[in-house]
C-alpha cells in the first residue's frame, strides 16, 4: 500500500487530539434564521471550529466546507497562501520542533492540513461520537 510521508508528519499525526475542546458561542448580532433549524455557520480557524463541533455534533455533521491555503506561493493574493505566516512558523516550531527548520513549503502545508482533515473525519463519522 502506498504511503504519503513528509518531514514533520510524526509530530502532527495526533495533533488534532491535543487541541482542546471548547464550546461554540452564538453571536446574536450575526445570527439569522430559525435557531432550532439545526444549521450552523462557524467562522474561525478551521481546526478550532471543528474541535468546537465535536462535543455536540460528532457523527451528525453532513457537510464541512473549509477554505485552506492552496500553497501556490502567491503572497500577493487575498491572503498569503504559502503557509509561511508568522503564526504558522511559530506553531510548526512548537508542534514539529527543531525538524521544522528544514520544512519545504509542501511539508508545511501537509503539517497544517493533516490535523484539520483528521478532525473532519471525527465530525463526519458516527463511530467516533461518544
Amino acid at each position: 500500500m502506498p504511503k504519503l510521508d513528509w518531514i514533520g508528519k510524526k509530530a502532527v499525526v495526533n495533533h488534532h487530539r491535543e487541541v482542546p475542546f471548547h464550546l461554540l458561542r452564538e453571536n446574536p448580532e450575526l445570527s439569522v434564521g430559525d435557531p432550532g433549524s439545526g444549521n450552523l455557520l462557524v467562522q474561525g480557524d478551521n481546526l478550532l471550529a471543528l474541535k468546537a463541533l465535536l462535543p455536540y455534533y460528532a457523527g451528525q455533521v453532513k457537510c464541512i466546507y473549509i477554505d485552506p491555503p492552496y500553497n501556490t506561493g502567491n503572497e500577493g493574493w487575498v491572503y498569503n497562501d504559502n503557509v509561511n505566516s508568522p503564526e504558522m512558523r511559530e506553531w510548526l516550531g512548537r508542534a514539529v520542533g527543531k525538524e521544522a527548520e528544514d520544512l519545504s513549503r509542501h511539508d508545511k502545508w501537509l503539517c497544517m492540513m493533516y490535523p484539520r482533515l483528521a478532525s473532519i473525519e471525527f465530525c463526519l463519522t458516527r463511530e467516533h461520537a461518544k
